[in-house]
Order: structure tokens, then sequence, then C-alpha cells
């Protein structure tokens, strides 16, 4: 279950983590920008460094010239204010879904954290809107669609700025309404944007970094809960302990690997011995869950390094050094390392959901359930003839794999060439984070389907062997699913137990493993 820290995110370019962003999209924490005088003069330095540029006419690339491929044509003096209120007027072209509240917030956290860097050189004032918007709970319209990963999450981080300038529709309290409206009822100011401050809000990596800091934690837990679904269906289909033998897994030292294997072992703990020591080998989703799991589990710390780098990082461009007044021309937009974690998770939580429902297709048949009921149905007498249990539940369990498995296909391999040759090569950072986002939909989609199994499996497990011991996690898990999920002997439909399941799963309503 997730752990409640009420201390405020703070911004003041020191380094956040993906629980931060997580708990700010989560509202279980409030952002706060640093009142620190130190930190806001750092801030400060670099706007103040841009307009001495400007003063004495110095080239500064989206700022005295245009945006992209047209970095060529000059923009009269008189003209420069104007600019980056144009920029994120003609990249208002976003289709699609609108992102969530959720993943709303954790993009303004993320571009904050972004832009709290000092190196970008914008405004305390800019940084304030920001703030001003997660803390009213103030959340742009973003659609999802639009962004090729470099050159920043241009589409739809225009969005964010129009609202900064109090332009286009927020989402406030329930309800969409203009964002002008809402401004007027709290006394906000629209901001006008400074030179530099729209390709600042625009010309970064914040979309595809929120979505990979949501798509991390739900991979985390979906991790474990695929260890625990696995211990449960080795219990409930009479399988093999000694398949996680610490002697065994020392021999393979991935540490991930190795991780599973303990955790499957201490849930498997138990005074009796196997009771099916005479079936040397279980079949692969069962005797090879912890390499499937593992390489997920191996994974995460990795991804989390790329991730909170990106985080962490400024990411537009040109870079603004105030304190050494320089403007450092780039490609910092580049979400590639981005694009390479949610490519990969994707893939490695597919192959879990794969793994799930293969352990089901066990569980629910005959050949290979060592005794129990068909489809996991309870039902007993000559109402068993007119009963199937998880029949159908079995088959949309595939079909929800079947998909999750066809959406891994690497998003980074399709760059494109766009605007004018300029953007020649592009990450597809942002659309391989919703890929990702998708994949753990269906594929916790797949483990609400498998507590169900789960629940079912170990009751009808008990009544063919009453002696049957769960250690105190295992217990605990099946009582509260036996309290949640009534026994499954007449036919009913499971639709709105899953929902309730999947909800559950993304709230991490269950604790799993304290290591």
């Amino acid at each position: 279950m997730m752990s409640v820290n009420r201390d405020p995110v703070r911004f003041d370019g020191t380094p956040l983590t993906i629980e931060d962003v997580v708990a700010l999209a989560q509202q279980s924490r409030c952002a706060e920008l640093s009142a620190d005088t130190a930190f806001r003069a750092r801030i400060a330095r670099g706007a103040d460094f841009l307009d001495r540029l400007l003063a004495e006419e110095g080239v500064i690339y989206g700022v005295t010239t245009g945006y992209g491929d047209s970095c060529t044509v000059t923009i009269p003096p008189e003209l420069i204010p104007e600019l980056p209120h144009h920029l994120y007027t003609y990249h208002g072209c976003g289709a699609g879904r609108f992102l969530s509240a959720e993943e709303t917030r954790a993009v303004l956290a993320a571009r904050l954290a972004s832009l709290a860097q000092g190196m970008s050189g914008v405004s305390v004032g800019l940084l304030a809107q920001l703030e001003t918007l997660l803390r009213h709970d103030i959340l742009p319209r973003i659609p999802a669609e639009g962004s090729v990963g470099a050159s920043g999450d241009l589409t739809p981080l225009s969005y964010v700025a129009a609202v900064l300038c109090g332009e286009r529709d927020v989402l406030y309290r329930g309800a969409v309404r203009p964002t002008a409206e809402v401004y007027a009822e709290l006394g906000i100011a629209p901001l006008r944007l400074r030179p530099k401050e729209g390709l600042a809000i625009m010309n970064g990596t914040a979309v595809m970094t929120a979505l990979a800091c949501l798509a991390w934690r739900r991979a985390d837990y979906l991790c474990r809960l695929a260890t625990r679904l696995t211990s449960v269906n080795v219990l409930a289909s009479a399988g093999n302990a000694h398949h996680f033998d610490e002697a065994l897994f020392a021999v393979k030292p991935h540490a991930g690997q190795q991780l599973v294997a303990s955790r499957i072992r201490a849930d498997l703990a138990s005074e009796r011995p196997s009771r099916n020591e005479q079936r040397l080998q279980d079949r692969y989703s069962l005797r090879c869950a912890p390499h499937v799991i593992g390489v997920l589990q191996d994974a995460l710390p990795f991804f989390r390094q790329l991730i909170e780098n990106e985080l962490n990082s400024a990411n537009d461009n040109p870079i603004i050094d105030g304190d050494n007044e320089q403007v450092l021309h780039g490609g910092h937009f580049y979400g590639g390392h981005i694009a390479f974690a949610m490519d990969g998770l994707k893939n490695a939580v597919a192959n879990v959901a794969d793994l799930l429902d293969r352990q089901l297709a066990l569980l629910v048949d005959t050949r290979f359930n060592h005794g129990l009921p068909s489809n996991l149905s309870a039902a007993t007498g000559e109402r068993a003839a007119i009963n199937h249990g998880l029949k159908a539940l079995q088959i949309s369990v595939s079909a929800w794999t079947a998909e999750a498995l066809k959406q891994t296909m690497p998003a980074s391999v399709f760059s494109r060439s766009t605007e004018c040759h300029n953007q020649d090569k592009v990450s597809m950072g942002t659309i391989a984070a919703r890929d990702c986002l998708r994949v753990l939909e269906l594929s916790e989609q797949v483990a609400a389907a498998m507590l169900i199994a789960a629940r079912q499996g170990i009751a009808l497990r008990q009544r063919i062997d009453a002696g049957l011991a769960l250690t105190p996690a295992l217990s605990k898990l099946q009582a509260a699913l036996q309290a949640q999920i009534p026994l499954i002997v007449e036919d009913r439909a499971l639709d709105r137990e899953l929902i309730t399941l999947v909800e559950a799963i993304r709230a991490e309503q269950w604790e799993l493993y304290a290591d």
C-alpha cells in the first residue's frame, strides 16, 4: 500500500525522484517553489543575462530568430515580445485523448523540475505560475498525440504554455472550463511570456518523462504482484516449490531474478515437505517464473536511473548559463533515453502478462491443474454441468495479453524526418511512453483476472487438501480476496469485480514484500 508523506515536494533545483512526481500526480503531496533567495537569484540571473543580450542586439535562437528551420529568419526587435505567443499558438494542433488529471499533474511537475535547474533563461514568475497550477489543481487540457519526442514535446506542451497565459481550456474541480474564466474567479493574472519563455516551456521532454514516471511506478508494483500471484499459482496447481531453491539460483546470479526467487521461496515456506516431489519439473510458466519476472525486476533500477536523470535535467534549447553568461545551442530536448526506457519497460511488462496468461491456462485445464475442477468452477453435483467458472475470463485474459504483446513494437525505431528536415532524427519517446502505459493497463487487467483465479484456485485446492498450509503473507492475501470476491459457484458476470480489482492494483492496495 502506498505510504503517505504530507511534506511538500520542494522545487529548488535539487534532484526529485519518481516517487515525488507520482505523489504530486496523485495529490498525496503538494508542490512548493523554494523561497530561498540564492535559488531565486540564480533563476533571475539567466533571465537578466538574456535581457542584456537583447539590449546589445545579440543573436539568440528562438528569441531573435524564428524556430526550427526558420532559425535564419531575423525577428524585428519590436516583434520579439510577440514571438513566444506565436510559438504556442501555431502548435495548438494536438489530437487524441486528453491526458488524465494524474498524467497532467505529472507533466506540470516534470516541466517545473527542469526549469528549476536554472539553465533555461526563464523568470521566477514563470516558475511561480506553474506552481500555482499545481497548487490550485488547474489542469491544462493536453491532447496526448502530436509529439515526435525531439525539439521536445512541442505540441502537447503548447497547451501548458497557453494556459499559463490564460488561454485555452482547463480541467478545474471536475469541469472543463475556459482558463480565463477560472483565472478571473481565483484572481490569477495571466502570464505574459518573456523572450525565450515559450521555447523554455515547450522545447523539453516533460510529457514523456512524466508518463515514464507513472509507468515506472506501476510496473514496479505489477512486478511484485506477479511474483506473489506466481506463489499462489504454484500452491493452487500443487506445484514443486523446489524450483525456487536458493542454491539453484546462486549459480545464475542475476540480482533481480534471485530476488524474485527469494520472494517466492519465502511465500511458499512451510514446515511440511513438498507434496509433489514425484513430479520433478513443472511447466515453464511456473518453473521459469523468476527468469521472466526477473528481467523486469533487473531492468527497473536501470530504467529508474534514466528516467530520473531526464527528470532532473535542463532539457530545452538553447541552454542559458546565466552564471557564466553563455548561450549554448544543442539538442537536450531529444528524448532518446526515455524512449529506450519505455520501449524496454513495455517489453518486460508484456512478458510478465504473458507469463500470467500461461499460468491461468494451466490452472483452468484439468489436464494440467492436478485435480482442480475444469475452469476452476466451484459448482458441484448436477449443477456442475451448466456452470463454466473462469472459461470466458481465460479467453479475455488471452485477448488482453495478445494486445499487450502486439504493443511491444519499439516506437523509437520509427524516427521520421520532420520540419523541413531540421528535425531529421527524432526519439518518438512520447509515443513509447503512451504505448508503455497501454501495455500496463492491459497487464493490470490480466493481473486482476489472476487475483480472481488465485482466490478460486486456493479455495478449490483446499477442498482437495484440507491441510494445505499458507504462509502468513499468502494467507493475508487470500483472506482479503475472499472478503472481496465471493467464491464462483454459480456463473456470474465478473466485469464489475475486475474493474474494482484493477483500481485496487493501481492504488497498490496490497502490501507486497518489504525488501
